[in-house]
């Protein structure tokens, strides 16, 4: 009875191990072939800022982890993105657990035909928007485009 119970806890850890490497290897083809990967801006030239804009950066690490960085000048972060999934209309669905405000956070993204990136939507995950329909909710103004900085 105890081999067999510690076959199956064997069995079950190497499944585990399996699958979380193959969501890893799922995520991070997800982000590499819609082509998130890299530096992103509303206007590269401008040194990041918090009231002029930010630098986001979307990289794969050695460890494999998806990482989400945030330039605003003196400020900086680096948050993991834990998941990615592409809609059927193109918008990529993306969720950041962000350790310093101890959330996560739900955006999606859409990448134009000219290549700029532009944010649809972005929501804790109490489901409270700070972008909704691709529009600011506190001022209604759009969201703009990001370009590639890299």
């Amino acid at each position: 009875m105890t081999r067999c119970l510690s076959r199956w806890i064997a069995a079950a850890m190497l499944w585990a191990a399996i699958t979380s490497t193959a969501g890893a290897e799922t995520l991070t083809a997800t982000v590499e072939q819609w082509g998130l990967l890299g530096s992103w801006a509303v206007d590269c030239a401008v040194r990041p800022d918090r009231d002029k804009g930010a630098l986001l950066t979307y990289e794969i690490r050695k460890d494999g982890r998806v990482m989400y960085r945030r330039n605003f000048g003196e400020a900086k972060d680096e948050n993991e993105v834990v998941s990615a999934q592409v809609s059927a209309e193109g918008l990529l669905n993306v969720m950041v657990y962000f350790p310093s405000l101890h959330q996560a956070r739900e955006f999606g993204l859409l990448l134009a035909k000219d290549g700029s990136l532009r944010a649809i939507y972005n929501r804790s995950d109490r489901g409270e928007y700070t972008i909704r329909n691709g529009k600011y909710v506190a001022t209604g103004a759009p969201t703009p485009a990001q370009q590639r900085c890299d």
